[in-house]
């Protein structure tokens, strides 16, 4: 069963607008009738879960778009690559919380001193 877009919006909770963006970037695939409505299929649902939960977890549109392909396949999605994923996104928000604890130290030490800029 093919859906309209405002039916996707209402049914995954994003906007019309935000479906027309990951259109545009290639993210969704909805079929075009004569008329030029957009058409989508019943698994968009899930993808468009997907791509909401993949940018909750802080993945970027251009790294799902890298990965969609990989990870969406007519069986669902790989649960191996996923993991793998998800360590490559733990070992980078590692890699940030150091940088910005060395920051908040230095932060820390100018604001002690008696002349924080000096």
């Amino acid at each position: 069963m093919s859906m309209r877009i405002g039916d996707v919006a209402k049914r995954t909770g994003v906007s019309v607008d935000a479906l027309r963006f990951y259109e545009e970037r290639g993210l969704i695939n909805p079929q075009r009738t004569a008329n030029g409505y957009r058409l989508y299929p019943q698994e968009t649902l899930q993808l468009v879960g997907y791509i909401k939960l993949a940018q909750q977890l802080g993945f970027s549109l251009a790294e799902i778009g890298e990965n969609l392909p990989l990870l969406w396949s007519t069986v669902g999605v790989s649960s191996d690559l996923l993991a793998e994923l998800f360590a490559q996104k733990i070992a980078l928000l590692d890699e940030r919380v150091a940088q910005i604890q060395i920051l908040r130290s230095a932060l820390a030490e100018r604001a002690a001193q008696v002349c924080p800029l000096l």
